[in-house]
Order: C-alpha cells, then sequence, then structure tokens
C-alpha cells in the first residue's frame, strides 16, 4: 500500500468527517474518555442514529463518569430501554463502577481489554481515540474497507487488524481510525459502495476486480430457532402490574410483564387473549402471547397507566403494552 494512502484518506476524513457529539473534530485535542467509551458501547450492534439521542440523554443524566457510577442499576437499565442487547449496559454499569473506584480509564488497550464489556475493539477505540495510542480499532466498516483494498474474499481478523495497522501513520492515530470507520459506513457501504468518492480507489484491489461488492465474501445466515412465550396484563384501578426480570440472562435485570419461561413449544393458554407479538433477537424469534390476567401477583409493583412510559420496559414489553392498551381502548369504544 503506497505511503500516501494514509495521507489521502486523512485528508478526506478532514474534509468530510461526520460531526458526532462523541468526536473532536480532526487535528483537535482528544475527546474525553467517558463519551468515548460511552458511545462504543452503545454502537455495538446499533446504529449511529438510533444512538445520537440515547447518548445525549445518557450524558445529561449523568456528564460525569463517578455520577454513572452512584446511579442504581434500576435508573441505569430504564434509561437504556429500548437500545437491545442488555448484557452491554449490565457490563457498562460494572464497569463504571471499577473505574471510578480506580479513578478514571487505562490509557492502554492492553489494560482497558480487562474490564467489563471490553472487547478488542471497543479497547482499540478508546486507547487510539481518547489517548492517542498507535492502535488501529477495527469494527465491521474497517473490516470492510481492508478487505477490498486488498481483494479479501474470506478475511481473519487477525490478518485484517494487521493490514490496518500497517497503514497507520506516525500521529493522529484516532483521527485514522475514525477516517476508516467513516469510509465504511458512507462510501464503501455493503452495498452499491460509492467508488468514486473513494479517496482510496487507486490502491483498491476490489476496486480494480470491477467487483467491489464481492469482497468481503457475505457469511450465510443461520435459521435462527423459533420460541413461544405468554404474558399476562394484570390491571387494576389505572395501573398494571410490573416485575423485574432476573439479573442474569436475556433482558436481565429490565422491567416487563410477569409470564411464562419462553419454550420451542405452543402454551396453553390461561387468560383472556389480547393478541401477540412478534420479536427477533439475535439468536432466535420469540411470538409473546398477551393475556389478560387477574394474577397471582409475585415480586413487582403496580405502575401507573399514565406513566408507563418511566418503566423503562424493553422493545418487547412495551409492544405488548401498546397491544393490550389498543385491546383496552377498543373494548371500552364497543361499549
Amino acid at each position: 500500500m503506497p505511503a500516501n494512502a494514509a495521507k489521502r484518506l486523512t485528508q478526506h476524513y478532514v474534509d468530510n468527517f461526520r460531526r458526532l457529539p462523541w468526536r473532536s473534530p480532526p487535528g483537535a485535542p482528544p475527546p474525553d474518555p467517558y463519551r468515548v467509551w460511552l458511545s462504543e458501547i452503545m454502537l455495538q450492534q446499533t446504529s449511529v442514529a438510533a444512538v445520537m439521542p440515547r447518548f445525549q440523554r445518557f450524558l445529561a443524566r449523568w456528564p460525569m463518569l463517578e455520577e454513572l457510577a452512584r446511579a442504581p442499576d434500576e435508573d441505569i437499565l430504564s434509561e437504556w430501554a429500548g437500545l437491545g442487547y442488555y448484557a452491554r449496559a449490565r457490563n457498562m454499569i460494572a464497569c463504571a463502577r471499577i473505574l471510578a473506584v480506580r479513578g478514571g480509564f487505562p490509557t492502554s488497550a492492553a489494560e482497558l481489554r480487562k474490564l467489563p464489556g471490553i472487547g478488542d475493539y471497543t479497547a482499540a477505540a478508546i486507547a487510539g481515540i481518547a489517548f492517542g495510542q498507535r492502535i488501529v480499532a477495527v469494527d465491521t466498516n474497517v473490516e470492510r474497507v481492508i478487505a477490498r483494498l486488498h481483494s479479501i474474499e474470506r478475511p481473519g481478523r487477525g490478518e485484517l487488524a494487521r493490514l490496518a495497522q500497517a497503514m497507520l501513520p506516525t500521529s493522529h492515530a484516532g483521527d485514522f481510525t475514525q477516517a476508516l470507520m467513516d469510509l465504511g459506513a458512507t462510501i464503501c457501504r455493503p452495498r452499491d459502495p460509492d467508488c468514486p468518492a473513494c479517496p482510496l480507489r487507486v490502491d483498491c484491489a476490489a476496486f480494480a476486480s470491477g467487483e467491489p461488492e464481492r469482497f468481503p465474501a457475505r457469511a450465510q445466515r443461520r435459521e435462527r430457532p423459533h420460541k413461544f412465550g405468554v404474558a399476562h396484563w394484570i390491571e387494576r384501578d389505572g395501573h398494571v402490574w410490573l416485575e423485574r426480570r432476573p439479573p442474569r440472562g436475556l433482558l436481565g435485570g429490565m422491567a416487563g410483564l410477569p409470564g411464562s419461561l419462553w419454550s420451542t413449544r405452543p402454551m396453553a393458554r390461561s387468560g383472556r387473549l389480547l393478541g401477540t407479538v412478534q420479536h427477533v433477537f439475535t439468536h432466535f424469534t420469540l411470538e409473546l402471547t398477551i393475556e389478560h390476567s387477574d394474577g397471582p401477583l409475585d415480586d413487582g409493583w403496580w405502575q401507573p397507566l399514565d406513566r408507563l412510559g418511566e418503566a423503562g420496559l424493553p422493545t418487547l414489553y412495551r409492544r405488548a403494552s401498546e397491544l393490550a392498551l389498543g385491546q383496552r381502548t377498543q373494548g371500552c369504544a364497543a361499549a
């Protein structure tokens, strides 16, 4: 790869960088590591568009790491509701409290990797972007850029990381990493890449092949198993009964409607059917049946219906509640 390729990419970033609230402009002092860490945790398997408003809300509520570390789990999980992948939030809470005790973030990727919820990519992103360490953070966008530059159809992650690191300039490592990220997100897209606008096209073997979309080869999707569950809508005097899910496991620690364990077989109903919600998790799909019920009531609380939005329901139970409330409204109208 010619030495001036990194220069052209960096200049393209200076001219076209995305203005994101967790970044500093090119050439400016590095951003607060708390902002970099928080954004990278939120961006794991979640789009920039979805993260932007939630990141701003988190910062408004907990502008400092120490404030987040002191916050109750329930408040943080409620604020996280709707972002999905809730293990990220639980790891974030644990990480914040460890960092508050130690007095801040370690500066090296090796030390950052020892913290909850921080893997190779996130550690490299914090070390490179917040602390200026000479390391490239290789996310999915960067992997695609590097694979196309070298026309590697089935690359290994370690191979791509080595090739990306070889391009790294001697200074402004954080800007270079973000330049690669932006290139993959806005130009070197999985489908319909905008090759004429790419500052690296003269060096790109995939572009030269005439079939840039062929690199890297798309992994074949595995069919997700399907599961079934039942959730109970228990309503009294303008309140609905909610429970907190066990701290570990899927949706761990989140508020939700009481109900059954999820199974691979349909379940017998015990209450009046209100409807079903289809939901897609990472490893399986779920058909959740919503039933009107009178109980029983275990550990939980009565949530006012006019403050249901404050309960921090994850998307599955928010949709289930909307369905139940819609049926309730229809029933009142019919009466």
